[in-house]
């Protein structure tokens, strides 16, 4: 039954869905999740970890407000990074502080389907999500650890996993927009087969309503949009735990 909810809860998540769909050769996740985690961690990170889930002495500390305070805070940074995905610039009309890429003038098709300016666009907006995530969550840290013993060690928890699965964490997510990188393959070759034999290629077309690259832009934002939901779960479960009862949040668990 655990196991059966453990598959349920990880290989279900939003990113896994969307990159699926639009991948259909990314194999299925079957693993045991706290088998594969057991080896992402080495001896000291495992003793380390050990160490903050060890039982400890102690009362809370007196609770404050700062439970409304962050879950503000929470709603405007995914209020801020949900717009400035849509906002593409091209074809969504408010301006794009990471405007979606287009090509450059006289490009020819071929120069003009390389994808090396969607990997930095993609990349600028995990950049965003990163740092406005990271900050956030380091203040939900500080306002559990306040509240109580049980708080104090969940904020520990949290932190020993941020740091042990740090560097795992980024070659994920870094390998999203290689993957993504397909799908624009996909896109392309689809919109040259329509074009049949000698059809004239015009990159000038592609930032128009309908055209492929529109289609690709969608993609883009779908798994961006996915993958901030994806990102903001640790800190919406510290500020969750605020929410809990004082003394509770050591039932509370990281969603990561």
């Amino acid at each position: 039954m655990a196991r059966g909810l453990q598959h349920a809860t990880f290989n279900r998540s939003a990113l896994v869905r969307v990159l699926s769909g639009a991948l259909p050769e990314v194999p299925a996740l079957n693993y045991d999740f706290g088998e594969r985690l057991g080896q992402w961690l080495d001896v000291s990170e495992a003793l380390t970890l050990y160490s903050v889930l060890a039982p400890r002495a102690g009362g809370g500390v007196a609770g404050g407000s700062a439970n409304d305070d962050l879950s503000e805070q929470l709603a405007r940074v995914r209020r801020h990074l949900s717009d400035s995905i849509k906002a593409d610039g091209v074809f969504n009309a408010p301006p794009a502080r990471i405007p979606f890429p287009l090509p450059l003038p006289n490009a020819t098709p071929e120069s003009a389907a390389d994808f090396s300016p969607y990997h930095r666009y993609y990349l600028a907006h995990q950049r965003d999500m990163n740092a406005a995530i990271t900050a956030l969550r380091a203040s939900a840290r500080k306002a559990l650890a306040a509240r109580s013993a049980a708080g104090r060690q969940l904020a520990e928890l949290d932190a020993t996993f941020d740091q042990s699965l740090a560097a795992r964490e980024r070659t994920l997510f870094g390998n999203i927009p290689i993957l993504l990188s397909k799908r624009f393959q996909q896109r392309y070759a689809d919109h040259r087969a329509t074009l049949g034999e000698g059809g004239i290629d015009d990159p000038a077309a592609w930032a128009q309503p309908g055209s492929w690259l529109e289609a690709f832009c969608q993609d883009a934002q779908t798994v961006l949009l996915a993958e901030l939901e994806l990102r903001l779960k640790p800190v919406a479960g510290l500020i969750a735990a605020l929410a809990a009862r004082p003394g509770s949040a050591n039932h509370e668990t990281n969603p990561r």
